[in-house]
């Protein structure tokens, strides 16, 4: 007997996501609206409750749908946070190869500016980077999920800069990357500046002053 698809109780919220949870052979067919609800809701619900707060019934609640189709799609809350964040950060645009590094690195600052700025992101990245330290096991899930495909696209800005000669070959990379993402993030979620665009071109042009030593 074939197995009925979702069923949502009431229509969902248009996701802004594009996540896909995976169906297990033989398993029920998953319906993307009601994915891309759940989706929605998950974060609107981490921005409002935080991630230890967050509960699958009132994600199932917010998504107009019932708890069994969170179920049928993650095991539980990490694994569905995890998925659906990584889908985030998968589609995120690969990093700008203009041919000159300053443009390169005033479009990652831009970009960057635009997620922390974002009304849910500002609220759930502060979130996440408090509960990652009080959950070891959250922290490490979420370094390979988020940090390090954010810190590999970045890396690529440098090493086509290195290539074409406009930082030195000896650049430590590490701490290049640290540069290029902490005074941003400070200023925008710490001391709540604006980023507007004079900021980054000022920003952008110190960034490269100090990589290039």
């Amino acid at each position: 007997m074939a197995s009925s698809p979702d069923t949502p109780s009431a229509p969902g919220s248009s996701g802004t996501t594009g996540a896909t949870a995976p169906r297990p052979a033989g398993g029920p067919v998953l319906q993307d609206s009601v994915t891309a609800a759940i989706s929605q809701a998950f974060f609107e619900e981490l921005a409002a409750t935080g991630y230890a707060k967050l509960s699958l019934e009132a994600v199932a609640r917010r998504a107009g749908a019932g708890k069994a189709a969170i179920y049928r799609r993650w095991p539980a809350k990490q694994e569905m946070a995890l998925a659906l964040i990584s889908d985030v950060v998968a589609r995120t645009p690969e990093p700008l190869d203009s041919g000159a590094v300053r443009e390169d690195l005033l479009a990652f600052l831009a970009e960057t500016a635009e997620v922390l700025r974002h009304p849910l992101a500002s609220k759930i990245i502060p979130d996440l980077l408090a509960e990652a330290r009080r959950t070891p096991e959250l922290g490490e899930a979420l370094l390979g999920a988020v940090r390090e495909p954010r810190r590999s696209r970045a890396g690529r800005i440098l090493d086509r800069a290195v290539e074409r000669g406009e930082l030195p070959a000896d650049l430590d990379h590490g701490i290049a990357l640290d540069l290029l993402a902490g005074p941003l993030y400070w200023h925008i979620a710490v001391v709540n500046g604006t980023a507007e665009p004079g900021y980054l071109e000022r920003l952008a042009d110190m960034l490269l002053a100090a990589l290039r030593g």
